[in-house]
């Protein structure tokens, strides 16, 4: 790299500066831990020297098929192994990975396709036909196909594209991985849920990813030949970055397709799973388990929780189950969680109802960033610490993006006044700890997935019964928050709410689609600005 000379004489070179990348995370553990199992899948079961092996391959292959540096590889899978291998092979044959998530519509994949010029798709057989469906929307070239069957689901290869195995096959085992040059290149283009409808690009760099797994290991904490499921899905912030992080720990990776309660169970009794995240509704799929679906097992299991606070009941019965829960916060601009509730010991003697409450909070930040905590986001001073003032919590440090992918005015007010607005609105207590108290942009976190309100609003709109449409979160038993429309219609208009939820369906993912219409005159102000507020309160007692 050259000298970069400071005031001493001494600087920069070869030798003490390497930039940081969580591709050397696997580089290590192959030759460290080469016998370990590295990634577990039902009857698969791969060491560390396999794992480096199938992830060199597959750099190799791609570059074989024209991927160049720069260039960015998308896939559209479950959390299987090849995906895994993805977030390893992609970035060593310098290209920038590009997971999306299973559940969206077609349109918006063709979005995504098209805005990040995806060169290859790598795709489970199940989302082939939402696939083909993007392709015929996308106004660019269509990528190349890569197929990745899953005997052990039973989901097999149409045949109609080249097969994951096959393009592994192709590919070298020698290859050189292409490690970034500068740290600040960009490793994963990961895409927002659409606050104003169409979802933003999100462009992660190593040196984040890298900072990400050292501070996630030390939180946590996790041990050596930690065992871990992958329940986030692998399009969610790419796992939240623990993927990329179990090779520092000679960890395993055990996969999991299908988010059941028996699933999880089997995994911990059967595979020694002793960490996951998760979305608190998965939290109660586990309490709420069938008892043909239990397991016993012997340790206890960390928790990381996300996406909204675990309520407390929950907490309540999941603890005395075997498992130790934990909430984290962040965004997609952030990798993931970015804050933790640490526990404070003087908090032991508390009872459960007080130890539950604190236990809701965002928390404080973790030791990758900077300084998180809530500003007044108009003269970004920082809001009494008095557990009522509220204010947008705000970030800096190096696990925030370097910005949304071709939309330079997004990222400058995003960084305004030095700091990442969050968008979300929270209290701060006396001791520094966070607890979100709203969500700005009017955001519905239904298990685990964010629905922008306004896009929902604009397919509803659409109908031609429609006059006005709001839409607002409704708590829900086993989702936490799901959609409801409060529907205003044209004079002499008739329609039900039967005929309003398929309308929706056929439009929307169908998580986004409202769970409850809601037919009456829309509540507004003296300017004609609907009330979202009333319609919340009224939300709450449907």
């Amino acid at each position: 790299m050259g000298w970069m000379a400071d005031e001493t004489g001494l600087g920069r070179n070869a030798a003490n500066f390497v930039p940081l990348t969580p591709l050397s995370h696997l580089r290590r553990a192959a030759h460290l831990f080469p016998d370990h199992e590295a990634v577990v899948y039902r009857g698969t079961r791969r060491s560390y020297r396999e794992y480096h092996e199938r992830c060199t391959r597959l750099a190799s292959a791609l570059a074989g098929l024209g991927v160049e540096s720069g260039d960015v590889v998308a896939t559209l899978l479950p959390n299987l192994p090849a995906h895994a291998e993805a977030h390893f092979g992609v970035p060593a044959c310098g290209a920038v990975l590009n997971t999306i998530n299973t559940r969206l519509e077609a349109g918006t994949i063709a979005y995504i396709l098209d805005h990040g010029g995806a060169k290859v798709l790598l795709v489970d057989p199940q989302f082939l036909p939402v696939a083909a469906e993007a392709f015929e929307e996308m106004e660019g070239p269509a990528p190349i196909v890569i197929e990745v069957a899953d005997d052990a689901a039973g989901v097999h290869a149409h045949g109609h594209y080249m097969e994951y195995e096959e393009l592994l096959a192709s590919g070298d085992p020698g290859f050189e991985w292409i490690m970034p040059q500068d740290e600040w290149e960009s490793l994963a283009l990961n895409y927002t849920s659409g606050t104003t409808g169409r979802p933003k690009g999100v462009v992660c760099h190593h040196r984040g990813a890298y900072l990400m797994t050292m501070g996630t290991a030390v939180c946590w904490p996790m041990p050596r030949h930690a065992r871990y499921l992958t329940i986030v899905p692998l399009f969610h912030c790419n796992n939240w970055n623990h993927t990329w992080m179990m090779p520092m720990l000679g960890g395993t990776v055990v996969c999991c397709r299908d988010i059941t309660a028996r699933a999880i169970y089997d995994a911990i009794a059967d595979d020694g799973v002793t960490h996951f995240g998760a979305a608190p509704i998965v939290l109660n799929t586990i309490v709420n388990a069938r008892d043909e679906d239990r397991r016993e097992f012997d340790h206890v299991v960390d928790v990381f929780t996300a996406g909204a606070p675990p309520p407390a009941a929950t907490l309540r019965a999941i603890e005395p189950l075997g498992f130790k829960v934990t909430q984290v916060y962040g965004l997609t601009e952030t990798y993931g969680h970015v804050t933790e509730c640490v526990w404070q010991t003087h908090w032991d003697g508390l009872d459960d109802e007080a130890r539950y409450a604190i236990k809701a909070r965002t928390g404080v930040l973790m030791p990758m960033m900077e300084d998180i905590t809530a500003m007044d986001p108009d003269s970004m001073q920082q809001i009494p610490m008095d557990g009522t003032a509220q204010g947008e919590i705000m970030i800096r440090g190096n696990s925030v993006m370097k910005g949304y992918l071709k939309n330079p005015k997004a990222t400058e007010k995003a960084f305004q006044g030095g700091y990442f607005h969050s968008g979300d609105i929270a209290v701060q207590h006396p001791d520094g700890y966070l607890q979100i108290a709203d969500r700005a942009k009017d955001i519905i976190i239904s298990g685990g997935e964010n629905i922008s309100s306004v896009e929902v609003e604009g397919v509803m709109m659409m109908h031609p019964a429609v006059l006005l449409c709001a839409v607002v979160a409704m708590p829900h038993e086993k989702w936490g928050e799901v959609p409801c429309a409060f529907v205003e219609l044209k004079d002499g208009a008739d329609t039900g709410e039967e005929d309003m939820i398929a309308f929706a369906r056929e439009r929307l993912a169908g998580f986004k689609s409202p769970k409850k219409v809601v037919f009456q005159e829309l509540p507004k102000t003296s300017t004609g600005k609907i009330q979202k507020f009333e319609l919340r309160r009224q939300a709450r007692e449907l």
